[in-house]
């Protein structure tokens, strides 16, 4: 492997073998695509790292620490480590870019 990797954003977000994806990993991060149908029930726990989410497509509510607020495409959110936090809600088949920073195993 050489000094960097490249993806296509497209060819991730078709891949819907399995609800969490992870296509990058390095000593301090971790990334991956989440899918969660319209309906679906998003099983997370508090993680060991912290967190960023990039909607990419859909709709649904995060709920962080019994706050609720609504996120669609285009919104970032961060959860730091520990939190409890889950999609709830989901409106629209929701996709979104994970980053973990240090890597972690969402299904753990």
């Amino acid at each position: 492997m050489g000094s960097y990797q490249a993806f296509e954003l497209e060819e991730l977000q078709a891949d819907r073998s399995r609800s969490y994806a992870e296509f990058l990993r390095r000593p301090g991060l971790s990334m991956g695509i989440y899918h969660l149908p319209t309906g679906g029930k998003d099983p997370q726990h508090p993680h060991s790292a912290d967190e960023i989410y990039v909607v990419l497509a859909g709709r649904a509510a995060l709920e962080v620490e019994g706050e609720r607020f609504h996120v669609g495409p285009g919104k970032v959110v961060s959860v730091d480590v520990g939190a409890d936090h889950r999609f709830v809600d989901v409106t629209e088949d929701l996709q979104v870019l994970v980053v973990f920073a240090p890597p972690d195993d969402p299904g753990a």
